[in-house]
């Protein structure tokens, strides 16, 4: 789904009669604020990836693929056991990621929603993780997602995908 510059994300609600918990699968799009081009240098966006696998761990989160373009974040994620509260992961994350950022560069990272797919029980992970891992190819910044800094998988072998 190709984001429009000029419209984030509304401040939305999740989805309704949802718990966002359990072993469900995620696709995530998370915008910077006004889209700036924050996310471009390793000194930004390595601390933040220790920050999401800390946050995820912790919150028993799947990382499954992640790409971090310079005005946006896609994730997807998965819950490792029926405890695993993925909006819970995502405050979490937001949270920690935006006070260490706002700390270092006195200026707000997130924009305040973010995007959210429930994958359906017939969509395939390794397939999302792809769309996820191609992005920076989509856009013509590198010719094979190999060769991208700042994508990666926390439970899958990218190299093999």
């Amino acid at each position: 789904m190709p984001l429009k510059n000029d419209k984030p994300f509304p401040k939305r609600p999740r989805l309704k009669h949802f718990e966002y918990a359990g072993y469900y699968a995620y696709f995530i799009t998370i915008l910077t604020k006004e889209r700036n081009l924050y996310l471009k240098k390793s000194d930004v966006v390595e601390p933040i990836i220790a920050i999401m696998k800390d946050t995820a761990e912790k919150e028993r989160v799947s990382v499954d693929a992640f790409c971090f373009m310079p005005d946006h974040v896609h994730l997807l994620l998965r819950g490792s056991d029926e405890d695993a509260d993925v909006k819970k992961f995502m405050k979490l994350f937001k949270q920690k990621s935006g006070y260490w950022f706002k700390q270092r560069f006195q200026k707000n990272l997130w924009h305040l929603s973010y995007y959210d797919h429930v994958l359906r029980k017939d969509e395939d992970i390794r397939e999302t993780a792809m769309y996820v891992l191609n992005n920076p190819v989509r856009k013509g910044i590198v010719s094979d997602y190999k060769e991208y800094s700042f994508n990666g998988s926390f439970t899958f072998d990218i190299t093999c995908l």
